[in-house]
């Protein structure tokens, strides 16, 4: 099988928070992020499989800041690791007040397994991942580990 690189399936999307994902505090409802958040994952391990996925887990999702309606979030992607037929991507949520310059933060984390799935819905194997810098590596090393701590579980 071959190898792939992270950056090619790597994915930053934009989105500005409407009204409608308030909840009833006035911010954006963390069931809002989380469903984007899920669409990211897809999306990068749609690209790096060839093939269509599903999520498997959710792990380490941690809130950080508050998102208000009218702010634009970033959702940045990324594999980390992969096993035969699983991958796990990081996801990281930025939150921007368009009125305020240099406002971006970090605003949500979370790790998500997903799998890809052949013709018949099975598992499918997918291409290997090749860690490039020093940071990739270490996301490497660490995706490793959490895949081995949960294959025990």
């Amino acid at each position: 099988m071959m190898k792939k690189s992270m950056k090619e399936s790597q994915i930053c999307i934009g989105n500005l928070m409407e009204p409608q994902q308030a909840n009833v505090s006035g911010n954006v409802h963390g069931g809002e992020i989380m469903k984007l958040m899920d669409n990211t994952a897809g999306i990068v391990a749609h690209r790096h499989a060839r093939s269509n996925t599903v999520t498997a887990r959710v792990d380490g999702l941690e809130f950080i800041k508050p998102i208000h309606i009218g702010n634009l979030v970033t959702f940045e992607g990324r594999l980390t690791y992969v096993g035969r037929s699983s991958m796990e991507v990081l996801v990281k949520v930025y939150v921007e007040d368009l009125e305020i310059e240099n406002s971006k933060k970090l605003a949500l984390t979370g790790y998500f397994t997903m799998v890809a799935l052949d013709e018949k819905g099975g598992p499918k194997e997918v291409p290997q991942l090749l860690p490039e810098t020093p940071e990739e590596e270490r996301l490497f090393s660490e995706g490793k580990k959490r895949y081995l701590s949960r294959k025990k579980n």
